[in-house]
């Protein structure tokens, strides 16, 4: 049986928290990005500020 800190790690690519391999991705695991549903229906945008217009609002 291993440890549960001997398992592989990830960060999130949505919030940043680290991920800990689960039985469940164990056939993805190269392909999992995201941390939970949630965060991969949020997926943060790579460069901030292209999300803003230039007058500092929203797109």
């Amino acid at each position: 049986m291993r440890k549960k800190s001997d398992l592989p790690t990830k960060t999130c690519a949505a919030c940043g928290r680290p991920m800990v391999w689960r039985k469940k991705w164990a056939r993805v695991w190269d392909e999992v990005r995201y941390c939970s549903e949630r965060c991969g229906r949020m997926k943060r945008p790579a460069n901030s500020d292209r999300a803003r217009a230039p007058d500092g609002r929203g797109v």
